[in-house]
């Protein structure tokens, strides 16, 4: 039940949150491989963003991805509390009748990797829909017909899934690299390919863009991960009522 709870309760704060994750996925693409000056910026700042994509792409654009982020919300978190949940109950991260730093820390660490880990396919779906764009306004990859390109998807999935475990053991601007791993153009067996891996993406986009280049789409990021963790501690809190009041 740790499981449903925590997933269904990330579920409810993704339904508020996922226009922050379209603008930051859109933001972390635009201008990529490219040095500063040399591009077109669509999104200057997470406001301008949002009215650009509800201006020419419509409000409903705000919610793309929506359908796959419920779902990989759930996954992810859902598997990611519910595991930490077990862990905690078992006894592990206590040490003389004391939560113990170093434990608990590990036991964190251990449920979000598996979490990341088992949600990456639908994350490189969500990353491709978060990404597509009117013309006028599109940035990075536009995926028009087939999310999954054939015999070649497990090579943006796999380099992405290695991305997302990094995001999850620490907050950084790998976050950056995670979306273009996820969203680059993939041909038959992987040629032609943008990047060959997490360290080829981090190498070209330090050499191309700068420190800076990593930061990308870091207020959207930002203004969504507060909103979103109080948002599901708050309806976790409140589902973990009803069970103990109505299940137990």
């Amino acid at each position: 039940m740790d499981f449903v709870l925590s997933g269904v309760a990330a579920c409810g704060a993704c339904l508020f949150t996922n226009p922050l994750e379209v603008v930051k996925t859109r933001m972390q693409l635009q201008g990529e491989l490219r040095s500063r000056g040399s591009y077109q910026i669509y999104y200057r700042n997470v406001f301008h963003a949002f009215y650009t994509i509800a201006k020419v792409d419509g409000l409903a654009a705000l919610q793309k991805g929506l359908v796959p982020g419920l779902v990989y919300q759930f996954f992810m978190n859902g598997v990611r509390l519910g595991s930490y949940a077990i862990i905690e109950s078992s006894g592990y991260i206590h040490s003389n009748g004391r939560v113990s730093r170093v434990k608990s820390t590990l036991a964190g660490s251990v449920a979000g990797v598996v979490g990341a880990v088992m949600s990456s396919p639908v994350y490189l779906v969500k990353t491709h829909l978060q990404s597509q764009a009117t013309s006028s306004i599109a940035v990075g990859h536009q995926y028009k017909h087939q999310v999954f390109p054939k015999d070649s998807w497990l090579v943006a999935l796999s380099s992405g899934m290695v991305s997302s475990v990094v995001v999850v053991l620490a907050m950084t601007p790998f976050d950056v690299l995670s979306t273009r791993l996820y969203n680059q153009p993939v041909d038959h067996l992987g040629k032609g390919q943008l990047y060959k891996g997490f360290t080829d993406c981090f190498s070209k986009t330090l050499r191309k863009e700068g420190l800076m280049g990593l930061y990308k789409g870091l207020g959207a990021s930002y203004f969504r991960l507060g909103p979103h963790t109080i948002l599901s501690l708050f309806f976790w809190h409140e589902l973990r009522k009803i069970e103990y009041k109505y299940l137990k």
